[in-house]
């Protein structure tokens, strides 16, 4: 089996690219559906996290938005959450490895590749790019995203230069969709053996 790693900034359009490859029949692990399942309704993280961060959990589970709130700009609370979440995302990760162990090939979709690790389980990387004016009117059309989150955020990313430096396969996705898919389709054939290059 081989393990491509999914990656890429804020407003990259990795969740695009991710349900491409699911659309051409590969299983993805999707990192932060891992998040919100951990988070949601009765997840397995939310009595934890009001503990650690009081009034940011409700009936629906964690509001997303008062948690980074509270931890963005915030170095060691970040820290504190990161040392909560990610050994549970890593668990589920070994789980979905170990029931798509006779695939030919999976998709870990995780945005901090890079910044946070990760590789011990990874072949190869694909990273998603667009345009830095493209990537910044996606994000800053998301409901409640403001200039100054948005650059909280980027500074906790590795810029988008160093990610395609380190990438086996670069997928652009500033231009037309089918030019996305077309080299999601690429990757597939050249990690299946589909075609040599």
């Amino acid at each position: 089996m081989i393990v491509l790693g999914l990656t890429g900034s804020i407003g990259m359009g990795k969740s695009t690219v991710a349900a491409m490859f699911a659309d051409e029949g590969i299983e993805v692990f999707d990192a932060d559906a891992a998040v919100h399942r951990l988070q949601g309704p009765a997840g397995a993280l939310v009595e934890t996290i009001e503990t650690l961060f009081p009034g940011t959990t409700g009936e629906k589970g964690v509001d997303r938005t008062s948690l980074s709130e509270r931890v963005l700009g915030n170095p060691e609370a970040l820290l504190q959450l990161e040392h909560l979440v990610h050994p549970a995302v890593a668990a589920e990760r070994k789980a979905f490895l170990e029931r798509h162990c006779e695939a030919k090939l999976v998709v870990l979709d995780i945005p901090l590749l890079f910044e946070k690790g990760g590789f011990a389980v990874i072949d190869k990387i694909a990273v998603v790019s667009a345009p830095a004016s493209i990537q910044r009117a996606r994000v800053l059309a998301r409901p409640g995203m403001t200039q100054e989150r948005f650059e909280q955020i980027l500074a906790l990313q590795m810029p988008d230069e160093e990610k395609q430096a380190r990438a086996d396969f670069i997928i652009p996705t500033g231009g037309a969709l089918q030019e996305t898919r077309d080299s999601v389709r690429r990757i597939i054939a050249c990690l299946t053996g589909g075609v040599d290059s």
